[in-house]
């Protein structure tokens, strides 16, 4: 059986072979099947659906939210509306209570504030005092330099006798007198333990050699002080007369002393608690 169907399968072989080389045949050299093109998409008619889902979906959350606007306003209203006459009083004497209760409290912070603030004047009245006795304690101690209206009186060597310190000590006594606050004579600032002594070239004042001319500076009243060395017979007339000293007394609106001392160390004296 095998043997007489092999010529057959033979046959259409050569014959499907032949049919397939006459269609190659006609076939132009260089050309290719042809193939169908996929149609395109139409892009417009999706992002027209696109827009027109979102414009739904915009429209149904503006109504959502209308609806949940409308709904609370509706419970908010009745929440009073639906209230018995026993819960609003009720509610108004809870809403007063509170508001005493604030008022109270307002009034204590504002107390406490005043007490503050009264506290804070104090403190700087206090500090306003001690910075003013410390300028006051620097100027009398000589620790701080001073500025102010007063006289400058130059002494001159004394033609017929040597100016000594008895003489010069008068003068400065004299300006103390006359209501001088700070006092500097050549480069020594005067104060309570201030010495003058003679010297062989001139004077000595707190250890520092003086010589002529003698320059003081008094800070003061500058009328009074120039009138307590003018006086008739007094330190500035014997100063020309016994001694032939020259003396100038000039009143300035600003006589500044910068000469200074350190702090004085008491063994005795203490202040009082």
């Amino acid at each position: 059986m095998a043997r007489r169907r092999e010529p057959r399968d033979v046959l259409e072989k050569m014959h499907s072979q032949h049919a397939q080389d006459k269609k190659n045949d006609r076939m132009e050299t260089g050309s290719f099947p042809q193939v169908r093109k996929k149609p395109k998409r139409d892009l417009n008619r999706n992002a027209s659906r696109a827009r027109l889902l979102t414009s739904a979906l915009v429209m149904v959350l503006c109504a959502l939210l209308g609806f949940g606007y409308m709904t609370q306003i509706n419970n908010t209203t009745s929440t009073y509306e639906t209230m018995s006459e026993s819960e609003l009083v009720r509610l108004i004497t809870e809403s007063n209570t509170q508001l005493s209760n604030l008022q109270q409290r307002k009034n204590e912070l504002t107390s406490q504030l005043n007490s503050l603030k009264s506290a804070v004047d104090e403190q700087e009245q206090a500090q306003r005092i001690a910075k003013q006795n410390e300028e006051t304690s620097g100027l009398l101690s000589g620790r701080l330099p001073a500025t102010g209206e007063g006289v400058i009186v130059t002494v001159g060597e004394g033609r017929d006798e040597k100016v000594d310190a008895s003489i010069m000590f008068s003068l400065i006594e004299e300006l103390r007198n006359a209501g001088a606050e700070v006092i500097a004579i050549n480069d020594v600032r005067v104060v309570a333990t201030t010495y003058i002594k003679d010297a062989d070239t001139g004077l000595v004042s707190d250890g520092v050699t003086l010589t002529p001319s003698y320059v003081v500076r008094a800070i003061g009243n500058s009328q009074d002080l120039a009138n307590a060395v003018n006086i008739a017979g007094g330190v500035g007339a014997q100063l020309q007369v016994k001694y032939g000293a020259t003396v100038t007394v000039e009143t300035s609106d600003t006589v500044e002393i910068n000469q200074v001392r350190d702090d004085t160390q008491y063994k005795y004296a203490k202040t009082v608690e």
